[in-house]
């Protein structure tokens, strides 16, 4: 027993001397390998601590995050239930809507392919009866240069051409454009039409293919339209010689130049300096806006009417229908074209001052309360709206976004009026084809002015827009009405012909080039998903010619110099003036 117990207590003793420090001060090669695993412990502790740390404030960070995610959402589903969107729950999405987001993918295409099926019959009409020349005469079966044969709607149809996907038609049009397109042309041309339509089609095509042809071409024409802005007040010319480039304003102006076709150039022009490197085409295009800003009125609104010797306006008309339109749409794209920097910040500004002026000019019909867009004369509004005036609904939504909350909500929501008045001037009439113009009277909502239709975009465009920024369905229905109307009213065997009287379905005899290159391509985008040709990457011209969206800093930009001072860079037809070819 005695010895049992010794055992036991020397037993002991062996377990316990090894938390003993003399134990290890014996044996040095013991304490290293302690002192390295204590290292390497302490050191894994520290670091999964560490880890844990890190984590922590990741989580945190992420769930910040995620709570301004679900705001900036609520903020986005009021919005979109105040424009008349259901808005549902995920479990609700999931299980009662699955069938009808199929539903819509299914009509959406199927839509998308009868717009492609007009685009078709267009091209192969005008490919069959008036190649190369400028736009179709449907009726009579040829060909007509309303423009000094520059293919002006095989121009203005390349990008379309190429969303579609019409890839044998695009390849056919591209070897007419660098085998026979020439510039070097006898031909007194517009500045601004030529632009919009020859100039914005060719950098489209260019930026949507990269074939250095087109910007080659663009290049060639942009030389020959530039001695438009030899002027004293750098207000160009409307008109020129492309062949020896005298310029000059129409007698029907009385010498000024137009505050739409003087001030519609600025995309393109600056789309060019930035893919060739060359600044001159913006500085002459932009130059303008430096002028304008210089006596920019308080209301934002300047008369139709420009002295190109003194950069003043001259009494006229204020409007956004006819010669006056597009220039407040392309102070706002500017903006946006170059990414929304600083650079071209005063664009944005310019426009905001704008929109306040055009606040001042809408009013509403009774008993309906269609909102409407005036004219001004001096102090006086003219109770008449253009149906080209139907850019602003879509121009207006694409701003909204730049605005804070509460007024990007009233410039959506006025967006909203508009574009439903524009589709009541095509529900209004017989053919469900809007006119070129409207009354407003007391107690009568609308009347049709001049009766005719040219197969005009504008009101299609705003749909377009208004159906991305907004999602809300409806607008998609009102283009898909607006589509039906011109395929009952319009189709022929031989193309698209617009209407001599939109009350009595008479005819014309013109395929306008922008039915090509607008109406059809804004039909085919509605119907498409928002990623074909994203707004986000995206900005149209004016002809709804796609151009890049391309950055622009201040400190890249050379400073214009004029008289050795460094200067920032700050009709009755006008915009897309279309030709009535009555026979």
């Amino acid at each position: 027993m005695g010895k049992s117990r010794s055992s036991a207590s020397s037993s002991s003793r062996w377990r316990w001397r090894y938390i003993r420090p003399s134990y290890y001060l014996k044996r040095p090669r013991r304490l290293a390998f302690v002192s390295i695993a204590f290292i390497c412990v302490s050191f894994l502790v520290w670091d999964r601590l560490t880890i844990t740390r890190e984590h922590q404030v990741e989580v945190s960070i992420l769930n910040e995050e995620l709570i301004g995610l679900q705001n900036k959402m609520e903020v986005l589903k009021n919005h979109l239930r105040d424009s008349g969107v259901n808005i549902q729950s995920e479990d609700q999405i999931s299980d009662l809507t699955k069938s009808e987001i199929v539903q819509d993918h299914q009509i959406d295409t199927q839509r998308r392919e009868k717009v492609k099926d007009a685009m078709l019959h267009a091209w192969a009409s005008y490919e069959k009866y008036a190649w190369g020349q400028d736009e179709l005469q449907p009726k009579t079966r040829n060909g007509i240069n309303s423009f000094g044969g520059l293919g002006a709607t095989l121009v203005d149809s390349l990008d379309t051409l190429f969303i579609m996907g019409l890839e044998e038609q695009f390849q056919r049009a591209k070897e007419w454009v660098a085998k026979s397109l020439d510039f070097n042309k006898n031909y007194e041309a517009s500045v601004f039409e030529t632009t919009i339509r020859i100039l914005g089609g060719l950098l489209s095509a260019y930026d949507l293919s990269g074939d250095e042809v087109f910007l080659q071409k663009a290049r060639d024409l942009a030389d020959r339209l530039l001695p438009a802005w030899n002027t004293p007040s750098g207000i160009p010319y409307n008109k020129i010689n492309l062949a020896y480039g005298n310029a000059h304003n129409p007698r029907w102006t009385g010498g000024n130049s137009i505050l739409a076709d003087s001030g519609t150039e600025q995309l393109e022009f600056i789309a060019l300096s930035q893919r060739t490197k060359d600044p001159k085409y913006r500085q002459k295009a932009e130059y303008v806006i430096t002028e304008l800003h210089k006596t920019f009125p308080a209301d934002g609104l300047l008369p139709i009417y420009l002295n190109p010797h003194t950069g003043t306006t001259s009494y006229s008309p204020i409007t956004f229908g006819a010669m006056g339109d597009s220039f407040y749409e392309y102070l706002l794209k500017a903006w946006i074209q170059g990414n929304k920097t600083e650079a071209v910040k005063h664009y944005r500004e310019m426009w905001e001052t704008s929109m306040k002026g055009l606040q001042s000019l809408v009013q509403r019909t009774t008993p309906s309360s269609f909102a409407y867009i005036c004219e001004k004369n001096g102090d006086s509004l003219s109770d008449k709206m253009d149906e080209l005036a139907c850019f602003a609904p879509g121009m207006l939504a694409l701003g909204s976004f730049g605005y804070g909350p509460g007024e990007a909500e009233k410039c959506l929501s006025l967006a909203e009026e508009l574009a439903w008045t524009c589709y009541n001037f095509y529900q209004s009439t017989p053919t469900k084809l809007a006119g070129e113009n409207y009354f407003f009277r007391a107690g009568q909502d609308m009347s049709v002015g001049t009766s005719w239709n040219i197969l005009r975009p504008e009101t299609v465009e705003s749909l377009f827009y208004l159906w991305r920024f907004t999602g809300n369905k409806t607008y998609k229905e009102w283009g898909w009405d607006i589509f039906q109307a011109f395929e009952k009213n319009s189709r022929m065997e031989t193309g698209y012909v617009g209407l001599k009287d939109v009350n009595t379905g008479e005819k014309d005899n013109m395929m306008q080039s922008f039915f090509l290159a607008e109406t059809l391509k804004y039909l085919y985008l509605l119907f498409s998903p928002p990623s074909v040709i994203s707004l986000d990457e995206w900005v149209f011209n004016t002809e709804a010619h796609p151009l890049r969206i391309v950055t622009r800093h201040a400190y890249e930009e050379n400073v214009l110099e004029i008289d050795g001072q460094q200067k920032p860079p700050v009709r009755l037809h006008g915009r897309k003036e279309g030709q009535l070819g009555y026979d």
